[in-house]
């Protein structure tokens, strides 16, 4: 039977917390977990006020005041569902008293923006949900974002990226403090893998970005249409009615990569929407998709989405239960 711990971790919650994230704190650290061998977390849950409407409205939680922080081992600081709306006065305080005493700091998807405001953030790494990290960029330039990683450890301050991150970096907390064998059996009750293959960069919606230079559009709407095909750069700059050198600068002065870069990416976002509508088979995908072959494919998947054809099947193909196709 497990023991009472002596670790106290304190999860903030503020007005308009999402209780997703709390949901996961709370499952990880505050459940009783008899089955394992080693001494839990007494987990409390605090907030400037004796009670706080969580995100739009959706229940009133009555919790503990702030001073539950100052004796805590572990402060989880709370999301923000506006990044931009700045966090309470109160909160901030805590969050830098808990900072000064050396106290572990843990942020789970926007929690980076109160960690970053309180001002504990300045010159480490750490992530947060990938929409906003263009937002928190212009609103924190001391810290180095990192938008493409789960999340990031920086010895007493770790953040997660995008609210299901919140359960691998919780899940990983365990692991630093009981072992691997400790966090595999808390993750087999969670039925959630402990591992999750590549980082933040596979979620990340990359929509087409505004096109200053009127004469690159029609040349890349063509190009869309035609990306599974024998296209080439050569291609594209004969469309566009320009030398090749001409079409590179284009494209580095208006999309910040190379003509070559742009169209292999548009090839891979084509297989995994393939992918996602049940196509099966790497070498026919990777006709499909303009990519040519099998092995092709697999490089680019792996390098743009961090995941093998295989591996982003599993993860976003269709619903399981279909007979398997060729190995991939």
């Amino acid at each position: 039977m497990s023991k009472r711990s002596s670790h106290r971790v304190a999860a903030i919650v503020d007005e308009g917390s999402n209780p997703f994230e709390l949901g996961v704190a709370a499952e990880l650290f505050g459940l009783r977990r008899p089955e394992l061998p080693v001494p839990w977390y007494e987990f409390t849950v605090c907030a400037p006020a004796p009670r706080v409407r969580m995100h739009r409205g959706a229940f009133t939680l009555s919790a503990t005041g702030l001073e539950a922080v100052e004796d805590a081992d572990t402060v989880i600081v709370p999301n923000r569902p506006d990044p931009e709306a700045g966090a309470s006065a109160a909160v901030l305080e805590a969050v830098r008293g808990a900072a000064e005493r050396g106290a572990r700091l843990v942020s789970l998807c926007t929690g980076a923006f109160t960690l970053a405001e309180a001002g504990v953030l300045d010159g480490r790494r750490a992530t947060t949900h990938w929409r906003w990290a263009e937002v928190f960029r212009a609103r924190h330039p001391r810290v180095d974002l990192r938008p493409e990683v789960l999340f990031v450890d920086e010895g007493d301050v770790l953040t997660a990226a995008g609210s299901a991150a919140a359960l691998d970096l919780c899940l990983y907390l365990v692991e630093r403090d009981h072992g691997a064998e400790v966090a595999a059996s808390v993750s087999r009750r969670l039925v959630f893998s402990g591992r999750r293959d590549g980082g933040q960069r596979q979620f990340i919606e990359a929509p087409v970005p505004a096109v200053a230079d009127p004469s690159l559009r029609p040349v890349l709407e063509w190009a869309r249409e035609r990306a599974a095909g024998p296209l080439s750069v050569a291609d594209l700059a004969r469309r566009a009615g320009v030398g090749r050198a001409t079409l590179h600068r284009r494209f580095r002065a208006e999309l910040g990569t190379t003509p070559l870069e742009w169209l292999t990416a548009e090839r891979v976002r084509l297989a995994c929407r393939l992918i996602e509508r049940g196509e099966r088979g790497a070498e026919r995908i990777a006709h499909l998709s303009g990519l040519g072959t099998g092995a092709n494919l697999r490089i680019q998947m792996r390098r743009r989405t961090g995941l093998t054809p295989t591996a982003y099947r599993s993860r976003f193909g269709p619903l399981q239960g279909q007979v398997p196709g060729p190995a991939e």
